[in-house]
């Protein structure tokens, strides 16, 4: 049996099936993704002509220290593809996104771009999203009323479970621990509802929760998953397929 980290490998090598020279990238965030970004820049040191826009600073360094060409998204009006895994996603391509805390960008660069390209390993696949916490991007101003009325919105779609802030790693422990900051300079909470069934509803009800920045729940019109099998197959779904 593969280990998490071949499959992760693997996946992101069949992604690289579907670049295509002067593409420009969206390219994601988390241990997934980083492996695309080293295997697209062997490509790039081949000859391969593209452009990125990293959705963090994590992988704007690697992409920098790989030699992989970035490009600004506020100098380009549309993407051809965006590049990214996934904390969990079903068979309808719904995701759970932002458990590297990058959530935010990430969406932006998925919507700017023409097609989403997931890229994960099998234990990612869940027939009901929920099972990873929910990350929501929240504005520090008014935090205890913000989570208060996520709860409250969640509790009338039948959701349960705490909704806690994330914390700074190695925050764990301190007195008085330290909030984890996104790139943008906001918090996240991680909603532990264990199961969603209806994500579109909860998304919809996070959108009217003011002080609510982004939710992690990503349903891009466009999408196909690569997921690789400990069996050593990579299975491929796309919208046709569901």
């Amino acid at each position: 049996m593969a280990d998490k980290q071949a499959l992760k490998q693997a996946a992101a090598a069949a992604a690289l099936a579907y670049i295509r020279p002067g593409q420009r990238l969206g390219l994601g965030t988390g241990s997934t993704a980083e492996e695309f970004i080293r295997l697209l820049a062997q490509k790039v040191r081949c000859g391969l002509d593209i452009a990125g826009v990293p959705t963090s600073e994590r992988s704007r360094a690697l992409c920098r220290e790989l030699g992989v060409p970035l490009m600004d998204l506020d100098k380009t009006a549309r993407l051809d593809i965006a590049i990214d895994g996934t904390d969990e996603l079903d068979r309808r391509l719904r995701l759970i996104k932002g458990g590297g805390g990058a959530l935010l960008r990430e969406k932006i660069t998925a919507y700017a771009a023409a097609e989403m390209l997931v890229i994960a390993d099998e234990s990612k696949l869940t027939a009901q999203l929920g099972a990873f916490p929910l990350p929501i991007e929240v504005n520090p101003f008014g935090l205890a009323a913000t989570k208060a009325a996520i709860a409250a919105r969640a509790a009338a779609l039948g959701l349960r479970g705490a909704v806690s802030l994330r914390l700074a790693a190695g925050g764990d422990g301190k007195k008085d621990p330290a909030p984890f900051i996104t790139d943008g300079g906001h918090y996240i909470l991680d909603a532990h509802f264990q199961a969603i069934p209806a994500p579109e509803e909860l998304a919809a009800a996070l959108c009217s929760v003011a002080g609510v920045v982004e939710h992690g729940l990503f349903f891009h019109p466009h999408c196909r998953a690569i997921v690789a099998r400990s069996s050593g197959a990579v299975e491929i779904i796309t919208a046709a397929a569901v």
